[in-house]
This record gives structure tokens, C-alpha cells and sequence, in this order.
């Protein structure tokens, strides 16, 4: 099982990432666009909704590729110091919370994408639809979820370290 979740959590995470990188090119390359027509007198109009709904989509969708490959911050020298057996224990007890976490965070944008959806909301100026962000962002908080339970089966397969 661990096996197959592995592998489609790898997948899975490259096609985010690959979505997270071009948001993030796409930041970079209308931001300094519009810093230049700016300077011209012709600013682009709705660059500051586009970057920030680019935003989004960059942490929600890199976020799951990041902790699969484990490049997040991490504080080991006071795990470092607790017998592997409580090691694996502190760990796993941290992977449930964060499911948890990821969990209520994930139903919770659902829900406001639903009420995104249902009400219409768009950005002020260039009415772009905030909806589909929002159950982007959500989807890839469960695909984190998955990560964790991933990385708990390894934990205890003794092939986290």
C-alpha cells in the first residue's frame, strides 16, 4: 500500500508543484511588467488581485511536494535526543495533529468555495472568481492530509529517517 501511495503522492506532487512554479513565474513576469508600464504611465489593471490570487495558488499547491520530500523547517536537535521508539511516537502524534489540522483547514475552504460559488464573489476590479482558488487550495490541504498518513506508515516501517 505504502508503495502505491508513494508513488501517486510523487506524481501528484510534481503536477502541484509544476502548477505552484508557474504561478510563481507568472507573479514574477507580471509584476515587473506592470512595474514597467507603471513607469510608462500605463500600469496593468487588476495586477495586485492576479498576484494575489497566484499567491495562493504558490503556497496551497507547493505545500504537499514540500513536506513529501521533507524540505520543510525541522527542529531535531531535541528529537534527536528521545529513544527511536519515542521518536517514531512524537512523530506520529505531530502527523495527527497535522492531519487534523489539514483536515479542518481543507473542509473549511470547501466551504467558503461554496459560498464563493454560490454568491458569485469575484475580485473588485477585474472580476476574477475566487472559487476555484479556494477548492484548489482545498483539495491540495487533503493531498497534505495524505502526505502525513504517508509519512506516518514510514515511520513505522522504519524508513522515515
Amino acid at each position: 500500500m505504502e508503495y502505491l501511495l508513494g508513488k501517486v503522492l510523487k506524481k501528484a506532487t510534481r503536477v502541484l508543484n509544476v502548477i505552484g512554479g508557474a504561478a510563481l513565474t507568472f507573479m514574477m513576469l507580471l509584476t515587473t511588467a506592470d512595474v514597467l508600464m507603471r513607469a510608462g504611465g500605463r500600469p496593468i489593471i487588476g495586477t495586485y488581485e492576479i498576484v494575489a490570487l497566484c499567491l495562493a495558488l504558490v503556497i496551497g499547491f507547493t505545500m504537499p511536494g514540500v513536506s513529501l520530500d521533507r524540505k520543510h523547517v525541522y527542529m531535531e536537535f531535541l528529537v534527536d535526543k528521545l529513544s527511536p521508539t519515542r521518536k517514531a511516537m512524537l512523530n506520529t502524534l505531530t502527523r495527527l495533529m497535522a492531519i487534523l489540522l489539514f483536515v479542518l483547514i481543507g473542509y473549511n475552504l470547501f466551504t467558503i468555495a461554496n459560498e464563493f460559488h454560490i454568491s458569485g464573489e469575484v475580485s473588485p476590479t477585474i472580476q476574477i472568481p475566487f472559487y476555484p482558488v479556494a477548492y484548489g487550495v482545498g483539495v491540495c490541504c487533503f493531498i497534505q492530509c495524505l502526505v502525513f498518513v504517508f509519512h506516518i506508515v514510514e515511520i513505522w516501517r522504519g524508513r522515515y529517517e
